[in-house]
């Protein structure tokens, strides 16, 4: 399969093992309930993969820590690349790593920035099988104690919607860039369902499940929902062709914006976007204006 055509399927499709798939059509089949059990665990367990060489010379150079976020009791691998005062937080999303907007890094670097990110627990090299998105939004705050004050901050997919509420309440960034970020708590558990070939009634369940175990309905932490308490500039970037989350959802978190700013691209898909020449200097303006 070439790259091209990896881009047409969604990274769960790609990542998930067909064992994994192969269980839970069984489990559709003879429960529902038993299959949203299944579905829960699997959707809080990030599939990792070989850093990608475009990511190495970061990964390399970049200054590694490992620190401990109080309020989720997890451990954490923290990257600061560069040596700029003026600091920039980079949140990556679902089964990345702190080193995944590397090409964006290098060319804030070379603007005179420098960049903190972070492997979220379970992921890259962060301890841990399963996490949330909880996860992702407390260690964003501990980040910004520790090695804040940050100028700006960019996350991809659900790094986006993590920065989108940890704004709300209360991060201190003068801009925000967010790409590819999901709207909905409920569309991705449809989606994911979908990826893992169950059907709409699992996808259902899982919602529910969720919502119970955590004690809040979890659209709580939709993109629009948070961009409501977003004041500050914000760049807002989806492709047409995000196979992973619809481009809709920029749209509506846009919508809801004080100070929005949409850039709606072609042909990058949902990962292909994050290495854009284009993309990039549009970021870069965005920031220095």
């Amino acid at each position: 399969m070439n790259k091209e055509d990896k881009d047409l399927i969604p990274v769960q499709t790609l990542l998930i093992p067909k064992s994994i798939l192969y269980t839970g059509k069984i489990l559709n089949w003879i429960s529902p309930l038993l299959a949203s059990r299944f579905a829960a665990r699997i959707f809080l367990t990030p599939f990792g993969y070989k850093i990608p060489e475009r990511e190495k010379k970061m990964y390399a150079t970049s200054k590694k820590e490992q620190i401990f976020i109080k309020k989720i009791n997890r451990e954490v691998m923290v990257y600061t690349y560069g040596d700029s005062k003026k600091k920039i937080l980079l949140v990556h999303g679902w089964s990345g790593s702190g080193t995944q907007l590397s090409k964006i890094a290098d060319a804030l670097i070379a603007k005179g920035y420098s960049t903190i990110s972070f492997d979220a627990p379970a992921h890259g090299d962060s301890p841990g099988k399963r996490t949330m998105l909880p996860h992702f939004i407390e260690t964003i705050y501990q980040l910004e104690e520790m090695y804040g004050p940050f100028e700006a901050a960019i996350g991809h997919s659900l790094g986006g919607m993590s920065l989108l509420r940890a704004t709300k309440y209360g991060l201190q960034i003068k801009k925000l860039v967010i790409i590819g970020t999901a709207n909905s708590i409920t569309a991705i558990t449809k989606n994911f369902a979908k990826n893992l070939q169950l059907n709409s009634k699992v996808a259902r369940l899982l919602k529910a499940y969720f919502d119970k175990r955590y004690g809040e309905d979890l659209d709580n932490y939709s993109g629009a929902v948070s961009a409501l308490g977003v004041k500050i500039p914000t760049l807002v970037i989806h492709d047409k062709n995000d196979v992973d989350i619809h481009y809709s959802a920029a749209y509506e978190i846009n919508d809801n914006l004080t100070n929005g700013k949409l850039l709606i691209t072609e042909q990058l898909g949902h990962r292909k976007i994050l290495g854009t020449l284009e993309v990039i200097s549009k970021i870069e303006n965005f920031i220095l204006e």
